[in-house]
C-alpha cells in the first residue's frame, strides 16, 4: 500500500524557515509535488520535482525562497522553505504521480498526482 508521510510543519516568524519532508512508501515516483491549502482557499501548487531531480518547478510566489529536492535511495522529498511570510501559512501536502512525464501543465495540475499525504500545518506569525 502506498503511503505519503510528511512531517517538518511548525510554528515560525515571518523571515525564518522550515524543511519539510515526505516519506513515500511503495515505488520510485515519476514526478513528486507540494500542494498547499490556506483557510478557505483552494489547494494550490507550490513545487514539483522530476524522478531525477534534474528538473523542478516552482509557482511565482515561491520563486526563489523554496526548494524542492528528493533522494531516491530514500523514497523522500523534500521543502526548503526561507524567508517564510504569513502568507505562506497553510495546510502543506506531497503527491506523487506515477508514471507521468514532466510538463509544467501536467505537474501543477492537482488532477495529475495519484497519491497524496495527509498534510502538515504550516504556521508563519507576523
Amino acid at each position: 500500500q502506498v503511503q505519503l508521510v510528511e512531517s517538518g510543519g511548525g510554528l515560525v516568524q515571518a523571515g525564518g524557515s522550515l524543511r519539510l519532508s515526505c516519506a513515500a512508501s511503495g515505488p520510485t515516483f515519476s514526478n513528486m509535488g507540494w500542494f498547499r491549502q490556506a483557510p478557505g482557499k483552494e489547494r494550490e501548487f507550490v513545487a514539483a520535482i522530476k524522478w531525477s531531480g534534474s528538473s523542478t518547478y516552482y509557482a511565482d510566489s515561491v520563486k526563489g525562497r523554496f526548494t524542492i529536492s528528493r533522494d531516491n535511495a530514500k523514497n523522500t522529498v523534500y521543502q526548503q522553505m526561507n524567508s517564510l511570510k504569513p502568507e505562506d501559512t497553510a495546510v502543506y501536502y506531497c503527491a506523487a504521480d506515477n508514471g507521468g512525464v514532466f510538463l509544467v501543465s501536467r505537474v501543477t495540475g492537482r488532477n495529475s498526482y495519484d497519491y497524496w499525504g495527509q498534510g502538515t500545518q504550516v504556521t508563519v506569525s507576523s
